[in-house]
């Protein structure tokens, strides 16, 4: 036990669960409000309060100890320091609190004010809340005293005493101490390596393909390679090894004395392996059996000299659990970790990151079943491990295997961090023979994300949710916007192994004061020049549908990185998540052509990928709106087309007797008129498709490919890659017109006026007008990714024949936009998001939790018109 003798710091660390133990007036409300946040203390008095209103009513202890149980769960469950203030003076009371502790991997620590008797009775006495008995003072001290000895032994990791008020008062501060696996401030980058095994060679031949400079004989770093990051800052790499450097392989001392120079000058860190901790267990003369290729590193290490065994012995003994890295976003464990143990400190935590998780049952080798926790990860960090040797690094569930069985004959593999680049060396030999088969029970054909693809948790599409999202706030989806989302992705979706995005919905400009008019260009680069936006980029409006293309090189590509079998090697789908063709076969020749083409403009090689996710317009509309066209606006065209002129001849007629009805046929000649141009409107988008080549394409974002987004990339860098590809083949694809406009610049907003005018004036839809850059914010977060300007007979098509009579305009002028704007900023983000996650090989259920939102978002009550 720590005794204070009148220090004025002691420490703690940074997560733990907090024991004040002393007897009644000992003082320990008041240091918990000296020392700590009023957030972090859970007393015993307020608990009675909050669940009897009297904090000294005794009677309801049992149920105030339940809630103060239950708070103190929930903050260690999220990681933060707890202090219990109550008296805890008998074991039994501390004895839950320590089974809390390690229930939730944190370290307890006592803070014992052993005050004098007389101090405690003085305090009571001057409370007139306290009416217990005289006895009671007495018998918590002495129950104190009973147990102080044995605290450590109860699990205590930290115990402090103070023995009267002087010493209390003398201290100034607690010092909180980061837990050694804390190593969130080091961002890297780092190169993780898999277990090495012993194969010195090979390690140092990869670390020689990743850039460092090692003097082989000597096992010895010389340099380091070094990374420029995102911001032009030039960091230099660090190795970072997952354990098991030991056993099985030729030559094991020279891994070990390569490793601990490398991780004792600091450029490298490591940590332990269960065949490390096993050699440790030997150095230290334990009785442990030598196999497993532990005999192979005693007999190598039977020729070193006595100094070297004993730096092994502090070297490994040194090494920690695991390590939480990068703010927290990465995490490396040999064997592992699930979410509720990363950045905790206890047993428990370390056998899981030594061994991982087994079933208690034993296979067909006599090996026992690991229990596959990546499987059921849910966590925000990436997780390394090893430990599991598979053929190929697997990424599941936002974690990844990287032990490739080297030591078996197959590869020693480093995964780059922040990258998330691979990369191997193949074994020069097979040292030893698994007793299991490498990748058993695995199947081959898929990854091993994808082999549990095929089955997402309910309870994650279900009920309301909150979505993080890295480009804008988080995005709430209720309960009653997922039931509608949740019907349309089980009936009538794609293959959900093909939805990696949904487009956002889009906002029309400011309603426009215009005579006959309601939208105009004006309204559109007002928005953008208040939004404080200097140059846009304003893109034809094609007469089609909007429709997202993935495209994989081949089929062999569509099954490894999508894990789609027998559906040809890409798709063409809706907004909604439906297929845009019915027929299968004329889809898949659709896409050959496509893929022909990127073939040809050299795209897959200039872009170093094997596929691509692209925003398009797909024409003629009339392609996948057949039904609506005939049973909704040919039903209405061709009835008005019949009616009106007989009404209008009758009305001629009327006049010419003489009858009073000029206003009357006046009109209904405009509605004739209306009509006639509402039939023309519509008959724009309707052509005869009867073969590949009447079909049109016309690409505007390329949003992905292996590895990358791209919406760091401006508008101009878009449409300038793809008209590179539809030059390839203009029977079937077809680049955007666009013009870029200096907003302020008179001319420069006058000519896309002018160019707008004779757009719709043609028959042409409108445009869309987005910011020159493809993301872009303002204080208040994101700014509309764009806006639409829908021409005048378009917009007849919309809102019916007669919209736009002056009185119709006036009351379609008062039209609101903010919902339909937040939609479309909210459904933005969770696109861009979705996308992210599948570039960053997340698990299928974590992209579809934004693909998910958006059709959820779909259903909230907006005017489908906007």
């Amino acid at each position: 036990m720590a005794r204070n003798n009148k220090l004025s710091h002691i420490s703690i660390p940074e997560l733990s669960l907090v024991l004040l133990v002393g007897p009644s007036g000992s003082g320990k409300s008041t240091f918990a409000r000296k020392h700590f946040k009023s957030t972090e203390i859970i007393s015993s008095d307020v608990c009675r309060g909050l669940v009897s209103d009297d904090e000294n009513n005794q009677a309801v202890s049992a149920d105030a100890f339940e809630l103060a149980r239950f708070m103190a769960a929930k903050r260690l469950k999220h990681g933060l320091l707890t202090v219990i203030d109550a008296t805890n003076v008998q074991p039994e009371s501390r004895r839950d609190w320590i089974k809390l502790a390690r229930e939730y991997h944190v370290l307890p620590v006592a803070i014992v004010l052993n005050m004098p008797h007389e101090v405690c009775q003085t305090r009571n006495e001057t409370r007139p809340d306290r009416n217990f008995g005289k006895h009671v003072i007495p018998q918590q001290i002495s129950q104190l005293k009973k147990g102080l000895r044995n605290l450590r032994e109860e699990g205590f990791r930290q115990v402090y005493e103070m023995r009267s008020e002087e010493e209390a008062g003398i201290l100034e501060s607690i010092i909180r101490t980061p837990l050694y696996n804390n190593k969130k401030d080091e961002h890297g980058p780092f190169d993780i390596i898999g277990d090495v095994h012993g194969c010195y060679d090979e390690l140092y031949t990869l670390l020689d393909k990743l850039g460092y400079v090692i003097d082989k004989e000597h096992a010895e770093l010389i340099s380091a390679p070094q990374t420029t990051d995102a911001n032009g800052y030039t960091r230099t790499r660090k190795p970072l090894f997952v354990g098991d450097l030991v056993d099985r392989g030729p030559a094991s001392p020279q891994v070990l004395r390569l490793v601990m120079n490398m991780v004792n000058n600091g450029s490298a860190l490591c940590v332990p392996g269960n065949h490390d901790a096993k050699l440790l267990r030997w150095l230290n003369g334990r009785q442990v059996h030598l196999r497993h290729g532990l005999e192979k590193t005693v007999e190598q290490l039977g020729a070193e000299p006595p100094e070297f065994l004993e730096a092994i012995k502090s070297f490994i003994d040194g090494l920690i659990s695991h390590y939480v890295l990068d703010d927290g976003k990465l995490v490396v464990a040999h064997a592992g970790l699930k979410e509720n143990m990363q950045g905790r400190g206890s047993g428990a935590v370390r056998e899981f990151c030594l061994y991982g998780e087994t079933t208690g049952e034993t296979d067909e080798f006599g090996l026992p079943v690991r229990y596959n926790w990546a499987l059921e990860y849910k966590g925000k960090a990436m997780v390394v491990y090893g430990h599991t040797p598979v053929p190929e690094a697997q990424w599941l569930n936002r974690t990844i295997d990287i032990d490739t069985g080297c030591v078996f004959g197959g590869k020693l593999t480093a995964l780059r961090y922040p990258e998330k680049e691979l990369v191997s060396v193949p074994a020069l030999q097979q040292y030893a023979v698994p007793a299991r088969p490498i990748g058993y029970n695995a199947d081959s054909r898929l990854s091993a994300s994808q082999q549990y693809d095929g089955m997402l948790d309910i309870t994650d599409f279900i009920g309301k949710s909150i979505v993080s999202t890295r480009y804008n706030h988080n995005i709430t989806i209720r309960e009653e916007n997922s039931i509608a989302a949740l019907e349309v992705m089980s009936r009538f979706a794609i293959n959900p192994k093909w939805l990696i995005y949904l487009p956002p919905t889009m906002s029309p400009v400011e309603t426009s004061q215009l005579p006959g008019l309601l939208e105009h260009p004006a309204g559109g680069l007002e928005y953008f020049r208040e939004a404080g936006i200097g140059k846009v980029v304003c893109e034809e409006k094609h007469m089609g549908s909007r429709a997202i293309v993935v495209v994989c090189r081949n089929e062999d590509i569509a099954r490894r990185r999508f894990g789609v079998e027998g559906e040809g090697n890409g798709v063409v789908y809706t907004r909604t998540g439906r297929s845009f063709f019915t027929d299968k076969a004329l889809e898949q020749l659709f896409i050959a052509r496509i893929n022909a083409a990127l073939e040809q403009s050299g795209f897959y090689d200039a872009y170093q990928t094997d596929w691509v996710c692209l925003d398009c317009e797909l024409m003629p509309w009339s392609a996948k709106a057949q039904a609506l066209l005939q049973h909704q606006y040919a039903a209405v065209g061709t009835a008005a087309s019949q009616a009106l002129p007989a009404v209008t001849a009758a009305l001629e007629q009327a006049v010419r007797n003489k009858v009073p009805a000029e206003l009357l046929l006046e009109k209904y000649r405009n509605r004739h008129a209306q009509v006639t141009d509402y039939v023309s409107a519509y008959r724009q988008y309707c052509w005869p498709v009867e073969k590949l080549e009447d079909y049109k394409l016309a690409p505007f974002h390329i949003l992905a490919t292996e590895g990358k987004t791209y919406f760091d990339k401006d508008h101009d860098w878009h449409m300038t890659a793809i008209k590179k590809i539809c030059e390839a083949d203009p029977a079937v694809l077809l680049a955007t017109t666009y013009h870029t406009v200096d907003i302020g610049n008179a001319e420069s907003e006058q000519a896309v006026t002018q160019w707008w005018e004779n757009l719709t004036a043609a028959g042409g839809e409108g445009m869309v007008i987005k910011p020159y850059t493809f993301l872009s914010s303002d204080a208040k977060g994101l700014i509309q990714p764009a806006v639409k300007v829908r021409g005048k007979n378009y917009l007849r098509i919309i809102y019916g024949p007669e919209y736009d009579a002056p009185e119709n305009l006036t009351r379609l002028r008062s039209r609101g936009l903010g919902a339909k704007r937040s939609l479309a900023l909210r459904e933005f983000a969770l696109g861009m998001e979705g996308l992210e996650r599948f570039v960053g090989k997340e698990p299928l259920q974590a992209v579809h939790q934004c693909v998910f939102g958006i059709l959820a978002l779909e259903s909230e009550p907006v005017d489908p018109r906007l």
